[in-house]
């Protein structure tokens, strides 16, 4: 069977390393994470215990610390009602302005921006501390879950049956089912359709844009919904679409097939194959594509080497962020490429890529190594590497990076527990 990995976990290495740069050091204050996820402007962690942390951006809640107020250092995220902490977590995204929890049980909960109902709560309510998303008929809540994705303002489910759950903001049909447009926000969630009006079946990973939402299915096909007027669909138009379209292969030749991984950018897709490489499509302004120039597509290209010809190689895992993408090396090194003016690229500029670059170690010196998983916020980029230590780069004004500062970087910084 395939093995499927999905962008927001951690992803597994395969190779023992030696002799690692005084870079690696244990995490401060003994605490090991596990997963990261990135926001629009905050970040979010997972610790070996199951326990949730934040920081950055907290003016609708985002951080779920009870509170509204930016954090520069990490956070624990409270309890149900502010009471106690959160527990027991096993999965996390982050959307815009809302964070995403997946428990050990199968159930959901969501804290922090609410305007289009994307807390799945049964209200529009904004809220700084956890509330559990309910039941698509409000009778009860939404179980049975085994992977979460955030996108802009609507959240994503996916249940052991190979269901996929939507709610939040439906403007250009990102929940996929069938409606789009003023008045169509769900606030508790709703299944998504087939591409024939049924529903979407044999699903095993989900992912969010900021107005599009992907999903892989069983036989390492994609699927993709919502906006697509830069061509994020990958369909070979810049239509939306408010049920799911199969992406297209390299040139809107057949189908893309044999994909491993998916993940969303803010207007772009990239996917993951099983023969290594790494193929992007929708905006490309920035060069978040990867291919060598700035033009948009609307069927898949391949993300190039970053010198001479050929595709990327050696690659484990991709993330989107808002207008920039990252890859982990199967060796434990991180590439990056497309918008760069925060320095979210970690290559020690703020000049744009179109092709990879490698991300530079503490303080600009040798590379980064020793990482085992990657994510993107809008204009920030989050590693964890085999220890368990967090490190950030890029946009910092909310205190995203974790570092006790607002100051932007353009190389990696390690996370500071308070």
């Amino acid at each position: 069977m395939r093995k499927i990995l999905l962008c927001v976990l951690l992803l597994a290495l395969a190779f023992l390393f030696s002799g690692c740069p005084s870079l690696f050091e244990k995490p401060l204050k003994s605490i090991a994470f596990s997963a990261i996820a990135g926001g629009g402007y905050h970040t979010v962690a997972l610790d070996e215990g199951g326990n949730v942390w934040a920081w950055g951006a907290n003016l609708i809640g985002e951080l779920g610390d009870g509170t509204n107020d930016n954090k520069n250092l990490p956070v624990q995220v409270k309890g149900p009602g502010g009471e106690g902490f959160m527990t027991g977590i096993t999965a996390i995204a982050a959307g815009y302005s809302h964070t995403v929890a997946l428990d050990e049980n199968g159930n959901v909960w969501a804290w922090g921006a609410n305007h289009a109902g994307q807390l799945g709560d049964g209200t529009n309510d904004h809220a700084n501390t956890p509330v559990q998303v309910i039941a698509s008929k409000g009778d009860g809540f939404l179980t049975g879950v085994t992977a979460i994705a955030a996108g802009g303002d609507f959240s994503v489910a996916l249940k052991e049956d190979g269901s996929v759950w939507t709610w939040g903001h439906n403007y250009f049909g990102q929940l996929g089912i069938g409606t789009s447009g003023a008045g169509t926000n769900m606030n508790r969630p709703v299944r998504v359709k087939g591409p024939k009006g049924t529903f979407l079946e044999g699903i095993v990973a989900v992912a969010g844009g900021f107005s599009h939402t992907v999903a892989l299915d069983e036989d390492g096909q994609v699927w993709t919904w919502g906006m697509n007027n830069y061509g994020q669909l990958g369909d070979g138009t810049n239509d939306n679409k408010s049920l799911p379209v199969q992406v297209k292969g390299p040139g809107g030749k057949g189908f893309l097939t044999n994909v491993t991984v998916i993940c969303a950018g803010g207007y772009h897709t990239v996917a993951l194959g099983e023969d290594g490489k790494a193929r992007a499509w929708g905006y490309n302004a920035s060069g978040q594509l990867g291919d060598g120039t700035d033009i948009n597509k609307n069927t898949p290209v391949v993300v190039k080497a970053p010198e001479g010809e050929g595709a990327l190689a050696g690659i484990e895992g991709i993330f989107g962020g808002g207008h920039h993408s990252i890859a982990l090396g199967q060796d434990g090194s991180v590439w990056t490429w497309g918008n760069n003016n925060s320095g979210q690229l970690g290559d020690g500029t703020s000049v744009r890529k179109t092709r990879p670059v490698q991300v530079k170690g503490l303080g600009g010196d040798e590379f980064l190594e020793g990482i085992i998983a990657v994510a993107g916020g809008a204009q920030h980029t989050i590693a964890l590497d085999l220890y368990g230590a967090i490190w950030t780069w890029g946009s910092n004004e909310c205190g995203q990076l974790g570092d006790g500062t607002d100051i932007y970087r353009n190389t990696p910084v390690q996370v500071e527990m308070p």
